[in-house]
């Protein structure tokens, strides 16, 4: 029988410690020396970017619980309860309340910090080798160091504001990562100490005279000639800073009793990011004890959150680098331009509304042009038999020739409802702007409902033909966003099912009636039916697995951390029930747990592209039901955001699905696989077969398809689609869970 809910702690670990070891599995590409040098500094960048939205949203999240739960504690104590209170937030997964999970991140940043220095000083070592160099100031010869002066003092110098802080001059206001010289300056009565901004609107990086590609970041530059800044004072100590401040703030307490432009809400709360509380500290080399306990105690910061980095803080420069350096240099140390394959004919004399008509179509990006979906929508703008264009929208490009395509569409006189989420995080003012000009092209735009994002992804065509309607929906996994479909791996499908197209129609009337309860046939929409079925369907298995039977699942998500999708796993497992996930960023749940999790085993990849598509299986061969969705294993997705899943119900397309698991499952490149212990372990080539790394199977693949092509017209019939047995899978599933 299966292990009941209370043991579940055996099995579980915490959401934040598993998403510091994704961005740990981020970092170490970084130390791939097979990789060209700026794609591994790229991934440094992103490592660094990543830690900040963690410290400003998850770290943010928590700090406000621990005060939270603080206050309760003193509440409880003036009352005489010494008993622990029930009010404080315990982490149902883990049993740990808000302060130790703290406690737990910022013990495990020290080691985090020292690999990344230890990644970058390796990978600019190695762009030096090859005469691309950042200098350090004291390193410059005299001449240009000289030079370097010239440029502080008639460049750098006038767009300064360095202050003292003493009891007329206050302690200023350190916005979000914008870094800071902090020094200490001796005056006759003693020593005060001194802040510099470092101005906006100058190029980080300061090239050199030369042949070679030689450049010293400002910061460095600033921290240098710090003493020139403040005139007579001396500086006796100097270091640069940058402060994290918390930016998880709430979009809806306001909402709920007020009639206010949504609009304008969010610019406000936009701003106010900047000013929320602090909840880290960056410095480049440790502090004397006194400005340490200067700067906390301005902060209100613990020791605890006070991190060091010789690496600099920032690491997006690495672009404007790239832009730096010449072609036949850059080839060097770039992967070569990825270009999606454009797997369906998109000329002047094709119709995408004809193809879509008549075959469900299934595109995988970033290996598969948006091409076809774009040329889709702008066709439907024009089409005279085309009523209505309904959508969601998330995330988008800032130059977006979807939203243009829903514009002109609207110009035409067709229906352009738009419903446009405003509360993506760090999008909200892009949306904001998209949202007023679709207002103004005369689209209907609706911005979500109050407690809850919308996050699918889902559009819906309708069309009337001798005087039926016909319906062309599109469901994906990834926001429609021209820019990150070359950059993110997902799956959007395109279909003509009428059952479908009248789910996908109820549900946008739903969202317009801001009804959460609507009934579906095919489509799993979150918050109401999505963790419900997938429950079932899990159960399903389970059964199978307990009558004699073979129960499988199969899950590629970007995180699990939902504890009821959790047990339910465990439970499977222990019944039997074979169990394959792919998770690439946070998993909850440890696999290969004697009596617990033995049947279930996880995979992380991480490669050139963002792992993105969400994929579910359940059972094998013929009757495997088979999902795509917007929607991740989290309980932010399944309880508190609207998303979709759809099946997928075409069997070439089926069959192209299972191929691309198959084959991310056997990737021996970019794979990690987590251990019982909590470990990542990445995997290494096979015997003596060629690496597997399921990114460039995928790119080889689609262009490959194109190459096979015999006219313009590309029809993907079977002789096109991978020819690949439902069954096939499940031998290499099976070997996998044999590995240890």
């Amino acid at each position: 029988m299966p292990k009941k809910t209370k043991n579940s702690l055996a099995y579980m670990q915490s959401r934040e410690l598993s998403w510091l070891k994704f961005n740990e599995r981020v970092l170490l590409e970084a130390n791939r020396t097979e990789m060209p040098l700026l794609e591994r500094l790229k991934f440094i960048s992103i490592f660094t970017s990543n830690l900040d939205e963690f410290f400003m949203i998850r770290v943010g999240s928590l700090t406000d619980t621990a005060l939270i739960d603080k206050k309760n504690a003193e509440l409880d104590k003036k009352s005489g309860d010494r008993k622990k209170s029930s009010s404080i937030n315990i982490d149902s997964k883990t049993g740990m309340s808000a302060k130790e999970q703290l406690d737990e991140i910022f013990r495990a940043m020290p080691p985090l910090y020292k690999l990344c220095d230890q990644a970058y000083y390796s990978v600019m070592d190695g762009l030096a080798r090859q005469g691309i160099k950042q200098m350090k100031m004291q390193d410059l010869d005299p001449v240009e160091l000289k030079s370097m002066q010239k440029y502080f003092m008639y460049t750098v110098m006038p767009l300064l504001s360095p202050q003292i802080i003493d009891t007329k001059h206050p302690f200023p206001h350190l916005f979000n990562k914008q870094l800071h010289i902090a020094v200490t300056v001796e005056k006759k009565k003693g020593t005060v100490f001194g802040l510099i901004a470092m101005p906006p609107g100058l190029d980080r990086l300061i090239p050199l005279d030369g042949d070679d590609y030689r450049f010293v970041l400002l910061e460095d530059l600033l921290l240098h000639f710090a003493e020139l800044a403040f005139g007579t004072y001396k500086v006796v100590e100097k270091n640069a800073i940058a402060v994290t401040r918390n930016a998880d703030f709430s979009t809806e307490e306001e909402l709920l009793d007020e009639d206010i432009d949504f609009r304008q809400h969010m610019k406000t709360l936009v701003k106010k990011r900047q000013r929320l509380s602090p909840v880290r500290l960056e410095l480049v080399h440790p502090a004397s004890p006194e400005m340490l306990v200067f700067l906390c105690g301005k902060l209100f910061l613990t020791p605890a959150q006070v991190f060091y980095s010789t690496a600099p803080f920032d690491v997006s420069f690495c672009f404007t680098l790239e832009r730096m350096i010449s072609k036949e240099k850059l080839g060097k140390l770039l992967w070569p331009v990825h270009v999606p394959a454009k797997t369906f004919a998109t000329g002047k004399n094709d119709s995408m509304l004809k193809l879509a008509s008549s075959k469900d179509m299934l595109f995988s990006f970033p290996f598969e042009s948006m091409t076809p979906f774009l040329s889709l929508v702008r066709e439907a703008a024009d089409d005279a038999s085309v009523l209505s264009i309904k959508i969601t929208l998330y995330r988008i490009d800032a130059q977006s020739k979807l939203v243009e395509s829903l514009l002109h569409a609207a110009e035409n006189g067709k229906e352009v409802i738009v419903l446009m989420e405003l509360r993506a995080r760090f999008d909200e003012s892009n949306n904001i702007e998209w949202a007023n000009r679709l207002e103004e092209a005369g689209c209907r735009v609706i911005y979500g409902l109050v407690g809850y994002k919308v996050h699918s992804k889902i559009c819906l065509i309708t069309r009337k033909e001798s005087g039926k309607l016909h319906f062309i929906t599109q469901v994906g996994t990834g926001n429609y966003n021209e820019k990150t479909a070359k950059l993110y791996t997902d799956l959007s499908l395109v279909t003509s099912n009428p059952e479908i197209g009248l789910d996908a129609s109820a549900f946008f009337n739903n969202m317009l009636l801001g009804n959460l309860e609507g009934e579906y046939k095919h489509l799993w929409v979150a918050p109401n039916s999505f963790k419900s079925n997938v429950i079932a369907h899990i159960e399903e298995e389970r059964r199978k697995a307990q009558s004699g039977g073979h129960g499988r699942i199969i899950i590629k998500c970007n995180s699990l951390t939902d504890k009821e999708i959790i047990e339910n796993l465990a439970e499977a497992s222990q019944c039997g029930v074979t169990v394959t996930m792919n998770i690439r960023g946070i998993c909850c749940l440890i696999p290969q747990i004697p009596g617990f999790t033995d049947n279930i085993s996880v995979v992380s990849i991480v490669g050139k592209f963002l792992e993105h598509t969400r994929i579910f299986c359940f059972g094998e061969g013929e009757d495997m039901k088979i999902y795509i969705s917007s929607a991740d294993f989290m309980t932010r997705n399944t309880v508190r955001r609207v998303e979709v899943a759809c099946p997928i119900l075409d069997d070439d397309i089926k069959q192209k699905v299972l191929w691309m698991l198959d084959v991310m499952l056997h990737d021996d490149t970019n794979a990690w696989d987590l251990f019982s212990d909590g470990r990542y372990i990445l995997r290494s080539v096979e015997n003596t077969d060629e690496p597997k790394n399921s990114q460039e199977i995928f790119t080889l693949e689609a262009q490959s398809r194109i190459a096979r092509s015999t006219s313009d017209k590309v029809t993907q019939n079977k002789d096109n689609s991978p020819s690949l047995r439902l069954d096939r899978i499940f031998s290499g599933v099976t070997r996998l869970f044999k590995r240890k």
